[in-house]
């Protein structure tokens, strides 16, 4: 993971090799499509509970991502974080564990 400079302020950045670039990518297309499908079918007055079922496949389609990048953000950025001594990037995930268990 690199240290990305703008402005006085610093953010960090992570290289992803391809096949995860592609992985990830591809799932947020598959995303978007699903949420203008949801938006076209609000537009074409579809039944409500229509638009749910599809709201929960979004969710899940979303909550599954989330899995994905926390998976691949633990056995890269936090295990070489820890190895290298930076025990900061614990309380670092902990925090975003809270904030995706809200």
């Amino acid at each position: 993971m690199a240290q990305e400079y703008t402005e006085g302020c610093c953010h960090k950045v992570k290289e992803r090799s391809e096949k995860e670039y592609k992985d990830l990518i591809n799932r947020l297309n598959r995303i978007e499509g699903q949420v203008r499908g949801i938006k076209g079918m609000v537009e074409r007055d579809v039944y409500c509970t229509d638009i749910l079922v599809q709201v929960a496949a979004v969710n899940a389609a979303l909550n599954s991502f989330n899995r994905v990048l926390l998976s691949n953000h633990i056995k890269t950025c936090v295990t070489r974080d820890i190895r290298e001594g930076k025990e900061e990037t614990v309380d670092e995930l902990v925090q975003t564990l809270q904030k995706l268990m809200k």
